[in-house]
This record gives structure tokens, sequence and C-alpha cells, in this order.
């Protein structure tokens, strides 16, 4: 099926023939067609940036006036959509329509009708935002709280409530309508309170705690001191402090606070007071000891979990109750928890996976086999684990044929792909990735893969990477893995003996090979090197020349990188999945959630106490599968990869301690 470009502003039969041509005059080259830095481009680059400096500060003749110079430029419509903005602020909406007709489809529709039906909500003017809505394809919270103001539907709010998360001021008046009418209960406000004190949100708390009854005893001044020290807050309780529910949650805040330092003396305090407390708040109270003692691998934790079962758990508590009991190797409770899920969490393919694992212990293999069957099949860690359960080897399946020249110029010309360059070319990556990834809404596998291939010849690796991994039955995984800058990363990888899919594999999750990557904590380059660790390992290996200014050189940064790949891996039993946690959380956390025992690699990763490394040994141990498996031009094994994690200071060699 070839790609129909409804969704995306169509293509001129002009714009079309050039981008075909184009395609054909340079079909065996490396770039197809790349954006050139000409005179004319870096021109009209500054325009651009000095118009988009003029829409920040409101200024609306020097943005009218750079959108002259940019006529013509792949980001006029950029410009066009601030100056509306502006428009949209002074009350005027009457070029909108205009905007929306001429790049039906695109990003920056999308993002103005939003804007402009918040517009209208707010002014309450229902027959417009009613004739609006259809058109917007993903509406937000805010404008969804609009369209159920212009409905009269105030109880599709309750939903938003009850999730914890923020509600904007649009959703505020449906919270006030839906407590008036009785659709709230104290408890949904309590339950509301409990999760933003959980989350260390205690102004949120306190907001939510206004729609709470007088009597409930609860305004919500002094919880900033109670977090500051909690212990000091329960050694001065008064004798009436559980008169009221407001004063017994409280006392449950400060022993939840306390607990995500020390669960041990939280669960003494609690002991001392959980008689004047109900039933469900005593419940309430274990299960937040029981997930901080989860949290950090303490053996009390599965024990608290069971004096919680008269509390609703979140969803968050009920995940760190199976990984305690994965932990324990108590088979028996991670059924049981997983069976006590919902089923929108339990049917994820991590729960799914771990239930089969459960079954698999019970003598259950027909059941446990389903559930390896429902996920099976996919390039992911649970997927990959669940086909070696099934015997099914890790393979990359046949290639797609190439795109065609018609496929790769449809590519060319698409005019969202052209922004994203343009953006990407300027260094406002997040806009560029926006636009890249709302052009390909719709688009079938063959235009997928022409799209991957388009980014590929521009050097855009992590929009390849993203393009190729959304077919569905047609792929390419030399793009979903691919692996730039061969001749320069392998012999680095050989000259240290590190397993190539491991380095590649790490990279690719590190950086998507975007060359002057940083991140929010200031880790830079390819493969993501702290200023820190980048001194550190410089000076251990006798760098000459280094500068911090050079941490994002290519050559720098993966000889820094690789060499302490090497470090954290010889110093921790040479095992990559350890090295892995230890290159993104710190060789000291890595060690410090190691088990009394020896313990499954993936068990190890499921366990890891903070979600971003969690998720990221997971990502670069099947992605080192998969890079192996390219490399190697052969069926690679994650759970051998992942093999057993040796008991805690086993394999952990005397190194300094390593940054």
């Amino acid at each position: 099926m070839n790609y129909n470009p409804k969704p995306a502003m169509a293509l001129s039969r002009i714009a079309l023939i050039a981008a075909f041509s184009c395609v054909v005059a340079l079909a065996p080259a490396p770039a197809l067609c790349a954006p050139s830095t000409t005179r004319a481009d870096h021109r009209g680059d500054a325009a651009f940036l000095s118009a988009r400096e003029a829409f920040r500060s409101g200024e609306r003749v020097r943005l009218a006036r750079q959108m002259e110079l940019l006529q013509g430029h792949p980001l006029h419509a950029w410009a066009e959509y601030w100056a509306l903005r502006l428009s949209l602020d002074d009350g005027d909406s009457s070029g909108v329509p205009d905007y929306l007709s001429r790049y039906p489809g695109a990003y920056l529709a999308e993002k103005l009708r939003a804007d402009w039906l918040r517009v209208l909500g707010k002014k309450a003017d229902w027959e417009n935002f009613r004739r609006e809505l259809p058109a917007l394809a993903l509406p937000d919270a805010e404008v969804n709280c609009y369209a159920a103001q212009a409905a009269g539907m105030a109880d599709t709010v309750r939903a938003l409530w009850l999730s914890g998360q923020d509600l904007p001021q649009a959703c505020e008046m449906l919270v006030d309508q839906i407590v008036v009418a009785g659709g709230l209960s104290v408890e949904d406000v309590w339950q509301r309170v409990r999760r933003f004190l959980e989350a260390k949100r205690v102004g949120a708390a306190r907001g939510a705690a206004a729609y709470l009854p007088a009597a409930e005893g609860f305004d919500g001044r002094g919880l900033e001191s109670i977090a500051q020290g909690p212990g000091r807050h329960l050694d001065r309780l008064p004798a009436g402090f559980a008169a009221k529910r407001g004063g017994r949650e409280v006392a449950l805040f400060a022993v939840q606070r306390l607990a995500k330092n020390d669960p041990q003396d939280a669960a003494k305090r609690l002991a001392r007071i959980e008689s004047q407390l109900s039933a469900e708040e005593r419940a309430y109270g274990w299960g937040q000891l029981a997930w901080q003692a989860a949290l950090r691998h303490q053996p009390e934790a599965l024990a608290w979990y069971e004096k919680a079962a008269g509390t609703a758990l979140s969803e968050e508590q009920m995940a760190w109750q199976v990984r305690a009991a994965l932990r324990a190797h108590d088979w028996s409770a991670v059924r049981r928890v997983i069976s006590a899920m919902p089923p929108a969490l339990s049917g994820q393919p991590d729960w799914t996976y771990w239930q089969g694992r459960g079954l698999t212990a019970a003598g259950r293999a027909d059941e446990a086999r389903a559930l390896y069957l429902r996920i099976g099949g996919q390039p992911n860690f649970y997927s990959n684990l669940a086909d070696e359960e099934l015997g099914r080897p890790i393979e990359v399946p046949p290639r797609a044929t190439p795109p065609s020249a018609e496929e790769l110029a449809i590519a060319t010309a698409n005019p969202g792909f052209q922004r994203s360059l343009a953006l990407f070319r300027i260094d406002m990556r997040i806009e560029g990735v926006r636009e890249w990834v709302w052009s390909l809404r719709g688009m079938d596998d063959r235009a997928l893969l022409a799209a991957a291939e388009f980014a590929k010849r521009n050097e855009i690796w992590d929009r390849a990477i993203n393009t190729a991994d959304r077919t569905l039955a047609q792929h390419n995984y030399s793009l979903r893995y691919i692996a730039p800058f061969s001749d320069r990363v392998l012999p680095k990888a050989d000259e240290l003996a590190l397993n190539n899919g491991w380095v590649y594999g790490l990279m690719r999750q590190e950086s998507r090979f975007i060359m002057n990557a940083k991140s929010s904590v200031g880790a830079k380059g390819l493969m993501q090197l702290m200023p820190a660790t980048a001194r550190w390992v410089a000076k251990k290996i006798k760098l000459t020349n280094f500068h911090p200014a050079r941490v994002t050189e290519m050559d720098t940064n993966v000889t820094l990188g690789t060499h302490y790949m090497k470090m954290v891996l010889d110093s921790l039993d040479n095992h990559p999945v350890l090295a892995s946690a230890a290159y993104n959380a710190g060789p000291g956390r890595a060690r410090k959630w190691r088990a009394e025992g020896p313990l499954e690699g993936a068990i190890y990763a499921e366990t890891i106490p903070f979600p971003e490394t969690r998720d990221y040994v997971k990502k670069v141990m099947s992605n080192a599968v998969y890079y192996n498996t390219l490399f190697e031009g052969k069926p690679q094994s994650l759970k051998g990869t992942l093999g057993m994690i040796g008991a805690r200071g086993e394999g952990e060699t005397g190194v300094e301690q390593l940054p």
C-alpha cells in the first residue's frame, strides 16, 4: 500500500517532480538532496532566529519585518504561526482560518487550532468552539475540560481528578460543579491529597484539601515543616491528634516522609500510634513503609505489604510488591500480586512475562506459554525474554525491499520533514523532532522506511531510528539499529576488548548518535559523559591536550566513553548488566543494588530502584543483542547475556573508587 499523505499537507506536483529528480540524480550518493548551508540559508536562518526573538518579546513590527525576509524559507510557516499567536493574544483570530486552510494536517496547524480553542473556551464562545473542536486531532486536558463545559458534561473531569494529575484552570470550574452536585466524595478528595503528599507536592495537596469539609480537621498548615522534620512531629503528637481524620492523615504524612529515609524507624513510630488509626489508615501507613522498604531491597518489605492488605495500593506500590517478591524468589507472591493488578497494568509486557515465570515455577507451563505468546515477537526486553522461553532465537527479520525513487521523492518533498531539517540545522532540536514525529502520522510501512532512509542520508540518526522503529510488517533493522561512525568506534572498542554490540547498544540509548547531545544534568556527546567523569578518565588514561570543551568531539568522547565502560566492566565482575547500571547511575549504586545471594540478571534489572536506570539497562541490553545479531550475522541470546549476578561483593576488584 502506498502512503496516502492525507494527514499532512498535500505535496504539489511541482515539488514532487523536483524531489524525484533529486533522488534519481543522487541515488548512489550518501546524502539525498541534503540541505546545503548556502548564504541564502544563513540569511534565512538569521531572519528566523530574529523572528523568534521578536515573538518572545512581543515585538509585532519586527516580527512582520522578518517574515518578509523569510518568504520561500521552509520555516516561514513558523514565523506566520508566531504572528498569529500574538494576534490571538490581542483578541484577533481573523487570520487563523486562512492559516489552517493553507497548512491542513500540519503540526503547526494542530498547534494553532489548539491555541484558538483555548481562547474560544476562555471566552465561552461555545458556538465557534464546537465547530472547530472536531478538527483537533489530539486535544489536551485543558481543551477537553473546555469541551466538557461546552457539552455541559462536568462529570468527565472526575477521571482527571482521580488520576492525580494537575488540573488546568479550565477544569477547576467543572470540579466545583461536581463537588456541588455530590459527584466527588470526601474519600475521593482524601485520595488525591494522599497522592500529592506521596509525590512531595505539598502545595498541590493543600489545594486539593480545599475541597474537604471543615469537619475533617485538615487545613494543610505546617506541612512543609513536617516534611523537613517528620520524626520531630511524631515525637510531639498532641494527645487528641486522632480525634479527626485531618490529624491522623498528617501523622501518616509524617510517617511516610520518615520512611523515605529510614523505613525501620518509621515502622517503630507507626506501631506506636496504629491503635488510634482506622483499619484502612493502618493499612495505608504500612503500604507506604512497604513501598519504601522494597525500593531499598529490604527484607521487611513483603511482610509489611501483607499488613497493607486493607488499603488500595497505587500502581507503583503494586509494581514494587512484585519486585520485592522477585528479589525473594517468592513466585507464589509474584503470581498473586500480578493477578490482583488492574488489567491494564497486569497486561503490560513486564508483568505478563513475570506472571509467565511465576506460572512456570508452579508447573503451569501451558498457561505460561499463552502469556509468552501474547508478548513475543517484538524487539524489546521482555518480548526477547518471552521468545527465549518459547525456544525462539532472537533474530532480525528479513530486510524489506529498499524504498523506490518515487517513495524517496515523496519523503524528500514532505513539508514537515523539510521544516524539521531546517530546525535541526539551527539547533532547535525539540521543535524539529515534533515536526518530524507529527509528519509520520498515518504513514504505512513503505512510507516509514522511505522517511527513515531520508533521515539516514541526511545524517539525522535519531530520526532514522525512531522512524524505522514504527514499521509493523516490513522492516529494516539496519536502520532501527543503525551503526554510524563504525570506522572510528569499532577500533576503539576492539582495542579495549569490549563487545561491539554492547558499545553500540549503550551509545544508541545514551544519545541516539546525536553528536552535540546534552542531558538535563550536563552529560555531553555521543556517550553522554559527565564533565567530572570525562576529566577523571582523561587523567587516568593520560589523554593529551584534553580540555572540557572537547568532550563533544566524536573521537574524544568515544575514547573517554569506551575507556570508562572498560573501567566499570573490570570493576564489576566483568558483567555488562552491572556495568550498564554503573554507566548510568554510578558504580557505587550498581554495587549496592546487588543481592546477598546470586540473582538473575533480568531480576537485577527489573529491581533497579531508579526508573530511568531500570529502563536504560533493559534497553541497552536488548539493543546489544540486536547489534550483535547484525554484526555477527547469527541469532543471539538475551537471557544468556543477562546471565546471573553474583552476590554482593563477588567479582568486585580493588580498583580505586570510580566516579
